[in-house]
């Protein structure tokens, strides 16, 4: 039996309630679709870590980290402590400590999910609710470096003087490997389209290296049609005619604002799903929601855990337990289109725990 070690870090709000079921129904597709041991290792590491210790890891954290073959994480911030300690000196520092280079948020139009924007049918003439699976699209947002490197700093504070400086840091070798990465996926979809995003019309440098690195990386894909959007263009493009897109490459800024965006598109962010992907498997590699610590229904029941599910079968398939991936994949797809369990966010009034409830028992 293959045994995998997995450390689980709930972190904030409603972090541990979804992370939670996430462990469920992981451990049950993983045992009977793989015959997989998971080994759960729970890290309290969180903002109440941080007031306790005055730090939100311990010194050997990373070390101890480095030991598991990946990482299911919840959600990281608090009201009560700045962002520049929460995010960034757990979620933000383990990217780029392990070179988890590639961030991957799929975008999938479920059946029993309203999509909020309308398709325009030109031959009736009105508009039409968007069919199940019309919206499919995969999401690679480099995540070590570009508009988020820790590159920057602050002059005369808290004076009429103040000054700050943030950098963009675009390298060949950033830009190229998860250009690539997103290549590789287009050429494996049935529709082998890729589009890369950019803003090189105004950030003449960063960008401009951005597509340097595309348009070069593009000759080794004959068979991927391949084309460049501008952000602003892609922002429109993603609500007025979101099922034109398969494969979407950006940079960390501009996948991480267009993710949002997606998940709204296709019904709530309570289904949006992530993974932080080295794809060396040097390190471990990091599955988490997109939907952050969310602290204002923390404690309540109400959050829904489906993304922190589908976050889990990412981390499945990434283990190579393709099978259980799938179950936990169709459960989740049965449990929706079935409608008879809902959390608030998708209309209904079931708790975190019934949800779960319900998809591990669609798990089987």
């Amino acid at each position: 039996m293959a045994v995998h070690r997995i450390a689980v870090i709930g972190g904030d709000g409603i972090g541990p309630e979804v992370i939670d079921q996430a462990v469920r129904v992981a451990e049950a597709a993983a045992s009977k679709f793989d015959r997989a041991e998971l080994q759960w290792n729970k890290l309290p590491w969180s903002t109440a870590y941080y007031k306790k210790h005055g730090r939100m890891l311990p010194e050997d954290g990373w070390d101890q980290l480095a030991t598991h073959d990946a990482i299911l994480f919840g959600a990281v911030g608090d009201p009560s402590v700045p962002d520049k300690i929460t995010v960034h000196e757990l979620l933000l520092p383990m990217r780029r400590k392990f070179d988890q280079y590639v961030n991957l948020r799929p975008a999938y139009l479920f059946a029993g999910v309203p999509c909020p924007v309308y398709r325009w049918n030109d031959e009736a003439k009105r508009m039409e609710e968007r069919a199940p699976g019309s919206i499919d699209m995969l999401v690679y947002r480099e995540n070590t470096e570009g508009e988020y490197a820790p590159v920057g700093g602050n002059l005369y504070p808290g004076t009429e003087n103040q000054i700050a400086v943030q950098t963009g840091v675009f390298t060949w070798k950033g830009c190229e490997r998860i250009l690539r990465a997103a290549f590789d996926a287009a050429r494996k979809r049935p529709r082998k389209k890729l589009t890369s995003i950019t803003k090189s019309n105004a950030q003449v440098y960063g960008m401009g290296l951005w597509d340097d690195v595309f348009n070069s990386v593009r000759k080794d894909y004959p068979d991927v049609q391949s084309s460049s959007l501008l952000v602003d263009a892609a922002a429109m493009d993603f609500v007025r005619k979101p099922d034109t897109f398969d494969v979407v490459v950006a940079s960390n800024l501009f996948g991480d604002i267009l993710t949002d965006l997606s998940a709204a598109v296709t019904g709530s962010i309570g289904l949006a799903s992530s993974a932080n992907i080295n794809p060396t498997k040097k390190f471990p590699s990091m599955f988490e929601p997109v939907h952050g610590s969310a602290p204002d229904i923390a404690g309540r029941g109400e959050a829904n855990p489906l993304a922190a599910i589908l976050s889990a079968a990412l981390m499945l398939n990434h283990l190579n337990l393709e099978k259980s991936a799938a179950a936990v994949q169709n459960a989740v797809a049965k449990v929706l289109a079935e409608g008879r369990v809902k959390t608030r966010d998708l209309g209904g009034k079931n708790t975190t725990t019934e949800m779960g409830d319900a998809v591990v028992e669609a798990v089987g």
